[in-house]
């Protein structure tokens, strides 16, 4: 296996650093996008089970049907990123989820089938966020940067998280809750105009990039016609790929859980009101935003320091991964809301460390194949989307507590860093 040193870039022109930002700018509003219509049903939830009389369980079914299609699509989006460029199928992909948003109030008052197969079709639509944006880098973004653009994106969750939950608790307290989907559709609609005008898939061709920095990008990775073979057998056999897909799976159990019933935590086990509910539920992911983004750049100065980026990555998600299983530990017993807000704000700050840990980890080892390994991990890392959420409901609705759910969340998490600590290389394994 060849390692690979990071080596300092040079911005040859003011126009392609400008525009390489810009492409990271808007993977990171798209990330908001995908998460604000994410998780508005978290907030819409509480009052459509009220006024529909959901169980809980069905209602975990809801919040979990997402992932249905989400992981039926994951993987296939990496490998149709890897064969047709991350710009297009980014675009696409935004404008599909979006209609789905537009398209759940009336599903949602046809049938529970049909909600679900909304909520389903939303997130084949999603599938693709990742996976694009990944393989997007492997052409923009140079080696000492690429912390910083994968974590920026990511952070996106955090904000739509925020303005999701914030917003929505918001228009459902002055209008009804139809009002949440039509708007947060409308933006995603908004948003592909611009990207599909303004970003291209080649960097190295883009004639409004001065010629210097083409050359700097085209040096990043090279086009070509057609896309190469992936070498599946290299890739499957390779021991650190599987303790990524190990702990990616291990990190999304808490982030799918705390994203998904943290309303109805604040709003059941804590007695507060919907919108403050929504309030509450906000402040742990803003907590997340900015752990975020500081823990990429301490890795990637780290990395520029001569830090050995396996170490970096180690550090980084191992921190990120004990942390929220220490808080939500802590969590069980506790019966104030300042307290619970406290705790939580640590949990999901913690957690947002794992973003500058795992989520670089195909860049680091197989740069051209970012976003196929991106789509593979993320198929399994999709599942606790749909077995973590449901049982959580089930949990609460046999025990009447959350104190199993963090309790094996928890558990969950411990096991996945072990795994990271014990088996996981960033030395890059091909180009």
């Amino acid at each position: 296996m060849n390692s690979v040193s990071p080596q300092p870039v040079n911005e040859a022109a003011p126009s392609g650093f400008a525009r390489r930002h810009a492409v990271v700018g808007l993977t990171f509003i798209a990330s908001c996008i995908a998460y604000t219509d994410r998780v508005n049903i978290s907030v819409a939830a509480v009052t459509m089970k009220e006024q529909l009389g959901w169980s809980q369980t069905q209602k975990g079914l809801v919040l979990s049907s997402f992932f249905v299609g989400y992981i039926l699509f994951m993987f296939i989006s990496g490998l149709l990123a890897n064969r047709f460029g991350g710009k297009r199928v980014l675009g696409i992909a935004v404008l599909a989820w979006s209609l789905f948003t537009l398209l759940t109030p009336l599903m949602a008052t046809i049938s529970f089938s049909a909600l679900l197969v909304a909520r389903i079709g939303m997130g084949i639509g999603e599938a693709a966020m990742y996976p694009a944006g990944i393989e997007l880098f492997s052409r923009w973004v140079p080696l000492t940067e690429r912390t910083r653009a994968v974590a920026r994106m990511l952070s996106g969750i955090s904000i739509g998280t925020v303005v999701g939950l914030i917003a929505t608790g918001w228009i459902i307290s002055h209008f009804q809750w139809p009002m949440a989907f039509y708007s947060f559709g409308l933006l995603g609609v908004l948003w592909v105009a611009v990207w599909m005008t303004n970003v291209s898939n080649d960097p190295a061709k883009d004639p409004r990039i001065q010629p210097a920095e083409r050359a700097l990008l085209a040096s990043i990775r090279s086009e070509t016609t057609t896309a190469p073979a992936t070498p599946w057998r290299l890739l499957l056999t390779h021991r650190p790929l599987w303790a990524l897909v190990v702990t990616h799976f291990a990190t999304n159990w808490s982030l799918y859980v705390l994203l998904s019933w943290l309303p109805s935590y604040f709003r059941e086990v804590q007695g507060l009101s919907i919108t403050n509910a929504g309030l509450f539920s906000a402040a742990p992911w803003l907590t997340m935003f900015v752990v975020t983004n500081l823990s990429a750049s301490v890795s990637d100065r780290m990395i520029q320091r001569g830090v050995s980026l396996t170490r970096v990555r180690k550090i980084i998600q191992c921190t990120g991964m004990l942390g929220p299983a220490i808080f939500l530990l802590l969590l069980r017993d506790v019966h104030s809301p300042g307290l619970a807000l406290l705790l939580l704000c640590c949990a999901t700050g913690a957690l947002g460390c794992t973003w500058s840990g795992y989520a670089p980890n195909g860049l680091d080892m197989a740069p051209r194949y970012a976003g196929v390994i991106m789509g593979f991990s993320n198929s399994f890392a999709t599942i606790p989307g749909i077995v973590g959420v449901a049982i959580t409901g089930w949990l609460v609705d046999v025990t009447g507590t959350y104190t199993a759910a963090f309790v094996l969340t928890a558990a969950v998490s411990g096991i996945g860093a072990l795994v990271y600590a014990l088996f996981f290389d960033a030395r890059q394994i091909t180009d």
